[in-house]
């Protein structure tokens, strides 16, 4: 078995047997706990009482937290050339039509979100295997079939992200960094529960939330009482 280390031992202390009752309290442990030598990750791990495999069970949104969270993203533009100048004017790293869906065929996918007009969509239907895998395929779901693209990128600029619950139930979602203040990571863990809660699908009985626990990508998971955010 693998020794920890003592900095691993000395958060371990930190978090052992407590279950926390306020957000002031887990965002001060989880501050403590980021001990590593580079600007860690913030996590939230939330396991809901769904089954994804039923369609009324699923749950994917999207969400823009108060205080971004900490990563900037190259976002690419899949339109019609009459919509360039807009997507350019308003923050597209990368912008094209039929170019840009060659390039994504051959590869050469050097962008973190891929946005798109409807009438572009039938065109990246044959590339679903490329973009699926990786979760870039755009869809109305996650707001990435637009036709007011000056909107959805300044949306998308601010923060907005999309999050799912992966096949067993959990959603695994990031909401700032460790060099963020105490007061932005309590109020993005706010708006994340609160998005969470609020997208609950419709085919869950009884109590929804399981277990909720924050992280570093570094530390410990830390506990949080259920009752926390009543």
């Amino acid at each position: 078995m693998r020794k920890l280390s003592r900095r691993q031992q000395t958060n371990r202390k930190k978090t052992e047997n407590i279950i926390c009752s306020s957000t002031e309290e887990a965002v001060s442990i989880l501050i403590e706990t980021a001990t590593a030598k580079f600007t860690e990750t913030v996590e939230l791990h939330a396991n809901l009482n769904i089954d994804p495999k039923y369609a009324d069970q699923q749950l994917r949104t999207t969400v823009t937290l108060p205080n971004g969270v900490g990563k900037s993203i190259r976002i690419a533009v899949l339109t019609n050339e009459t919509n360039f100048a807009e997507a350019s004017n308003n923050g597209a790293d990368i912008v094209g039509s039929n170019d840009l869906i060659e390039e994504i065929s051959q590869g050469n996918i050097n962008f973190d979100l891929l946005i798109a007009t409807p009438d572009m969509m039938p065109k990246l239907a044959k590339l679903g295997r490329v973009l699926g895998p990786k979760g870039l395929m755009p869809s109305p779901k996650s707001g990435t079939v637009s036709t007011t693209l000056s909107a959805t990128l300044e949306e998308f600029k601010k923060g907005k992200f999309e999050y799912k619950a992966d096949k067993t139930g959990i959603v695994h979602v990031s909401f700032g960094k460790s060099n963020f203040s105490a007061s932005q990571l309590s109020e993005n863990l706010i708006a994340l529960y609160k998005s969470i809660e609020q997208n609950r699908p419709p085919g869950v009985k009884g109590k929804y939330f399981k277990s909720l626990f924050i992280c570093t990508s570094m530390g410990p998971s830390i506990q949080l009482d259920l009752n926390m955010f009543d």
